[in-house]
């Protein structure tokens, strides 16, 4: 895996062409990519004579313990007052940032402190363009963050019966997370027994389990920061034969993304083609979202996998692909699995096995 500094110095190497002087990072995510920082709160100054982290008396410690190479400065009264005054006093003149990531009231708060020498220029995207291509160490840490999903959503299917209730199953599958090595959820586990399946996002309630309905689960953990995420669907009884029709489209349809998804494919053809196989089945009025979006340190990042999307996957890509039908009233199907794009294969991450069960 790179290291901290191998990152800031690809970082560094891009300032030029931005014709910016330093870069301020307010996303935690994205500092800790770049350092190793862990805390809660700072802002760190990237600039070709070096890096800086601004924070408060919290974290101090924690940054001189987790970081190299990194300067800390203690910030005095509110962040991005320091922040300003630090920048002021400093050789940068021209300082980007992400218009995405600093509101409105923080960049006034920058523009007072740091004074009229600092033109404030918009660079959205720079540490995320990197984040995106995972080196191998990266992708050897996320490919054991989704074996140990696919264990977890497998342990799952288990405790499936008439009675249970949905925030009983998320509750265990969290649990079992954490007993094997995640430091938690990538985000809040979705169980949805019957009609609520056909919710997306749907979030666990006391909702019990009856005796032919559908269940998705979809969960995803963090394991060395780094996130996986999963998504199977399970039919209690034995299956109808809409139920069937639906679900044969939904892994057919994935089947063809996955095979779309190769170096140099455009994520909106990705996303093509699983609409294609729907389509097929006259069913694409049912898929109600995009076909996946990039994963990570975060569970929702670049690049995004849906209609129009015309950037090319590149080798460290990985991203999910998850189609789904749903319908109102009846319940919804899903199948999401993770996939590393290489540059001469696509690896399919997760590996609980994908086709219809019935208990």
């Amino acid at each position: 895996m790179k290291t901290p500094f191998e990152r800031l110095r690809s970082l560094i190497s891009s300032l030029p062409a931005a014709k910016i002087d330093a870069l301020l990072i307010t996303k935690p995510t994205n500092w800790y990519y770049l350092t190793g920082f862990s805390g809660e709160s700072g802002a760190l100054v990237v600039s070709r004579k070096g890096s800086t982290l601004v924070t408060d008396g919290r974290f101090i410690a924690q940054g001189r313990v987790e970081t190299s190479g990194v300067r800390i400065h203690e910030q005095k009264g509110a962040l991005f007052e320091s922040v300003g005054q630090f920048l002021k006093v400093s050789h940068s003149r021209r300082v980007g940032f992400d218009p995405s990531q600093v509101t409105v009231g923080q960049l006034q708060s920058l523009e007072k402190e740091a004074g009229t020498r600092v033109r404030w220029i918009p660079a959205a995207g720079k540490v995320e363009s990197l984040r995106m291509r995972k080196d191998r160490g990266e992708l050897a840490q996320m490919r054991r963050a989704a074996i140990l999903a696919g264990e977890v959503v497998e342990q799952a299917i288990g405790l499936l019966k008439p009675g249970i209730r949905e925030f009983e199953v998320g509750a265990e599958i969290e649990y079992q997370m954490r007993k094997k090595g995640a430091s938690g959820p990538a985000f809040e586990t979705i169980v949805a027994f019957g009609e609520r399946a056909a919710l997306p996002h749907a979030r666990p309630t006391a909702k019990r389990l009856r005796k032919n309905e559908l269940v998705v689960l979809d969960l995803g953990a963090i394991l060395g920061h780094y996130c996986s995420d999963i998504t199977r669907t399970v039919y209690l009884g034995r299956a109808p034969k809409r139920i069937r029709s639906w679900y044969q489209a939904v892994l057919e349809a994935q089947a063809a993304a996955i095979a779309a998804a190769k170096n140099g494919a455009a994520c909106g053809d990705v996303d093509r083609a699983a609409r294609q196989v729907l389509t097929g089945y006259h069913f694409d009025h049912l898929f109600v979202h995009s076909t996946g979006h990039g994963l990570g340190l975060e569970v929702h990042e670049d690049p995004r996998v849906a209609r129009g999307q015309k950037r090319p996957l590149e080798p460290g890509n990985v991203i999910t692909i998850e189609p789904g039908v749903y319908s109102e009233g009846i319940g919804g199907i899903r199948i999401e699995d993770d996939v590393a794009v290489h540059a001469d294969r696509t690896e399919v991450l997760t590996r609980a096995p994908r086709d219809l069960i019935e208990i």
